[in-house]
């Protein structure tokens, strides 16, 4: 058996190898980025703010859209629904012991009555309405509240479609229906459309939020995609990748996938690279550097792919072949989001947009999802990577007014000079659509970001 202090050497001089590859100076604007996120107590009030907001506005507008007039979510703690811990204020981790919240559509004037049916009620956004103490049999108090007001459909969390819709587990729906009388077991039905419908639609305060978030992103993005962060032919895309992720952990903030960096060549860099035995994973002067980078701030994700490029010696800007293609890139998101039109589905957009790029020489690749409280959200799928002929299920729903989508896509260039072989230009930027007209969060990449390390470090 190897010592642990044996091991431990092995793990640090491995994590000092590793670490040569990235330079370690700090950037000039570190600073200033930190001291823009909130400290945790300032984020639970914006949070929490927007929470209420949401059930105000959004619950009530999602259960009559769709006529359903009781909502019944039902979680257990370790086993959150998904759509409960979007309810959840800042708090509230997680569901304790059984956590049920109810929402009753009373009609006008009364409107929507929200309520736990939980041994705790949740903060003051849904107060108690069961005492253990009096009725000690949970499933029965709610079976009573339910029976007094009759409700024609009851909702509850199953879906077919969406995995974030299908949050309710065999166990409770066998024990709930069990707990209920027949005329209203027979008044079940799926919340898939109210529950996609709260989880997509976002307020004007969220989308305000939102800008700021989004900025934040982008000027991560900024820092390492800068001579300060990479080093040519030291730096590897592996470096750049726990750069990343290791700035963000350094802001406090979190990832919602591990960001990943790779590289687009040229015919001829490809071939230097060969011809000489040089490391494929290490960043060169020539090079075209894709990022895919997502952050979590203020229960919002966000889904960036943005493009850079290293300046050989002599260069002043990126090449001219680079730049057609981006603009290709950028019109391939103009054909896409012109697409967008409330009622329309994803599916339908996908063909659409497929059929006007190709008409104008772009390849394209597309798989633009909504995003919000998760990062691939539910609501609207306009394609996958390898389904550029609809997605079933998700791509059938109708586009909706309020919602955010992460336009993600590939745009297939040619562009002889560079390569042989079409260049694609992957990008994707966040935006909000609000029925009428679509606008990116923060402005999109109309122009690469340049890595000037042409001069002594």
């Amino acid at each position: 058996m190897v010592p642990w202090d044996g091991i431990r050497k092995t793990l640090l001089c491995s994590a000092l190898v590793a670490s040569v590859g990235l330079s370690t100076k700090s950037p000039s604007f570190a600073d200033e980025l930190a001291d823009r996120i909130l400290p945790l107590r300032e984020q639970a009030v914006v949070t929490d703010n927007i929470l209420r907001e949401r059930l105000d506005l959004v619950v009530g507008q999602v259960m009559r859209r769709n006529d359903v007039d009781a909502w019944v979510l039902i979680a257990r703690e370790y086993n959150e629904d998904p759509v409960v811990k979007t309810m959840l204020p800042a708090t509230w981790l997680n569901a304790r012991r059984r956590t049920v919240l109810m929402f009753i559509d009373h009609g006008e004037p009364r409107g929507i009555e929200r309520m736990a049916v939980a041994r705790y009620p949740v903060a003051d956004m849904f107060p108690g309405v069961w005492n253990p103490e009096e009725q000690p049999d949970q499933w029965q108090r709610i079976a009573q509240i339910l029976n007094e007001f009759d409700p024609e459909k009851i909702a509850l969390n199953f879906s077919d479609t969406y995995a974030l819709a299908d949050g309710l587990t065999f166990s409770e729906q066998r024990d709930f229906s069990n707990a209920l009388p027949e005329r209203l077991r027979e008044r079940i039905v799926s919340s898939e459309k109210v529950a996609v419908g709260w989880l997509e639609t976002r307020t004007d305060s969220e989308i305000e939020t939102y800008r700021d978030v989004m900025s934040i992103a982008h000027e991560i993005i900024r820092e390492g995609f800068s001579s300060e962060v990479v080093t040519p032919g030291i730096t590897t895309t592996e470096d750049l990748q726990w750069w990343f992720q290791q700035r963000v952990n350094d802001l406090g903030l979190s990832t919602w996938f591990h960001t990943d960096i790779e590289t687009e060549r040229s015919d001829n860099s490809v071939a230097y690279i060969r011809d000489n035995g040089l490391a494929e994973n290490v960043l060169y002067k020539g090079d075209h550097i894709h990022i895919d980078f997502g952050i979590s701030y203020l229960k919002l994700q966000t889904d960036t792919q943005q493009n850079a490029y290293i300046l050989r010696d002599g260069e002043t800007e990126a090449p001219e072949s680079l730049r057609i293609a981006l603009k290709a890139g950028n019109d391939l998101q103009d054909i896409l989001t012109g697409n967008f039109r409330v009622g329309r589905s994803g599916n339908e957009i996908l063909r659409m947009t497929r059929e006007q790029s190709l008409e104008r020489g772009i390849g394209p690749i597309i798989y633009t999802h909504p995003i919000g409280l998760h990062g691939h959200a539910a609501g609207t799928t306009i394609g996958m990577w390898d389904k550029q002929g609809g997605v079933p299920g998700t791509g059938d729903y109708p586009m909706q007014p309020n919602t955010a989508y992460s336009i993600e896509l590939t745009a297939e260039v040619t562009v002889p000079e560079w390569s042989s072989e079409p260049m694609k230009m992957k990008l994707e930027e966040d935006g909000f659509f609000d029925g009428t007209k679509f606008e990116y969060i923060q402005p999109r990449q109309t122009e690469y970001h340049i890595i000037d390390a042409t001069t002594p470090q």
